[in-house]
């Protein structure tokens, strides 16, 4: 006669725990991403200030150091992806790269010559690579499909939230206390995004779906061939849309940096900074509106946002000349970058679902990133250096319509139907 009342005690007290682990599991994943964001966006644009006013490196040392990681991410970018979808413990090789960036900063401290340093950066970078699709793979196998988009769209907010907090306290650090100490912290976030990395239960984690496998009852997992995804068309019109946004997008910070340091130099730290963190800034609310909005109106209007964002942002920065309106229209940034980041992995997943190959296509795609990158520095830097900052940025306008266009008019939607 008791039997009825026990069985609801049992059942309330594991849906009790359930809710209780499911919590637990996304602190965990938020100080992840922060403490992730802080480290990257402590160690890199830091490093080649470091070497030149403290070790007193020259620039044609610094500049093949600093090369390094564009060259890691062409080669490693890919393979990192399908070894994310290899191996099925993702949270013990997330708090790995945590714990090998820690040790790159401290390598960068310690080293006495350039070739130290450059080994210290390609590690760094090798272990960078693996972490956005692992944590896109932690996130997928825990929340599942269906809460994807909304739970990256906290994840980057938060990521964008932790980069911010990080510019600044490493900028207040060095300046107070000592150049050194910011990779001293750098290391100190990585030890920490790999002890949250820890902290997700483990049997909470669905591998499967972490890596978009769909394994029916009694049946074998499915793994689709990489020339299966080859073969997608939409998959390919995406990789192209991709390379295209970035062609367009990629140089225009650096040009506005190097215009803004030959009209006023010296405020050029002051204003490059102030750019950074401008779109910084813009992409925390942007990045979570994203999640909320391609869970509800789909995903290629919400893309098509941070693609209409870019050539108005070109034509801004060919016309004004004013420092204060050139970091303002640095905000059109936040909005593209903030949108990128979070719908471009949630099209990934959509367009990986039932091919196992979720971080193989992640990585696939972010090669496709650094060389719309590559190609946009190469382009611009010709054309600036015959024609000028106006006609530069004017190029990119062109690039960026052409982008949108391409982008409106060849991929469907890919968002699936409730």
């Amino acid at each position: 006669m008791f039997r009825a009342p026990e069985r609801a005690e049992k059942l309330a007290a594991r849906g009790l725990y359930e809710a209780t682990s499911r919590a637990r599991n996304l602190r965990a994943l938020d100080c992840l991403n922060s403490f992730k964001a802080d480290a990257q966006a402590t160690f890199g644009p830091y490093l080649a200030i470091y070497l030149l006013t403290i070790r007193h490196r020259r620039l044609d040392q610094i500049g093949p150091a600093m090369a390094i990681p564009g060259i890691v991410t062409m080669a490693a970018q890919t393979p990192a992806g399908a070894l994310v979808d290899r191996i099925r413990r993702k949270r013990e090789l997330t708090a790995l790269c945590g714990a090998v960036i820690a040790a790159a900063c401290l390598q960068v401290v310690y080293a006495r010559g350039v070739a130290a340093v450059a080994f210290a950066q390609a590690v760094f970078s090798a272990a960078a690579i693996i972490l956005p699709p692992t944590i896109a793979a932690l996130t997928m196998g825990l929340v599942g499909p269906r809460a994807f988009a909304q739970q990256m769209g906290r994840n980057e907010m938060i990521s964008h939230a932790g980069a911010v907090a990080g510019a600044v306290g490493a900028g207040a650090i060095g300046y107070r206390i000592a150049q050194r100490s910011i990779f001293y912290l750098a290391a100190v976030m990585s030890v920490g995004a790999a002890a949250a990395a820890m902290a997700i239960r483990a049997g909470d984690i669905d591998h499967d779906l972490a890596r978009e496998a769909v394994v029916a009852p009694g049946e074998k997992e499915y793994i689709a061939a990489p020339r299966e995804l080859l073969a997608d068309r939409r998959i390919m019109i995406f990789a192209v849309s991709v390379i295209l946004f970035h062609f367009a997008n990629a140089a225009m910070l650096p040009l506005v940096s190097e215009m803004l340091s030959r009209r006023q130099p010296g405020f050029a730290v002051v204003y490059a900074s102030a750019c950074i963190l401008v779109a910084q800034a813009v992409m925390v609310p942007v990045a979570w509106a994203a999640g909320r909005w391609s869970s509800r109106w789909g995903r290629k209007p919400v893309f098509l946002i941070a693609f209409i964002a870019l050539p108005i942002r070109a034509v801004l920065f060919a016309t004004m000349s004013t420092p204060g309106l050139l970091v303002s229209a640095q905000a059109l940034d936040g909005i593209s970058a903030g949108i990128f980041g979070v719908v471009s992995v949630v099209m990934m997943g959509d367009l990986a679902r039932g091919t196992g190959r979720f971080n193989l296509l992640q990585g696939a795609i972010a090669t496709c990133v650094a060389i719309g990158g590559s190609i946009s520095n190469l382009m611009a830097g010709f054309v600036v250096q015959r024609a000028g900052f106006g006609l530069g940025f004017l190029t990119l306008g062109a690039i960026a319509l052409l982008a949108l266009t391409f982008f409106h008019v060849a991929i469907p939607e890919t968002k699936p139907p409730r």
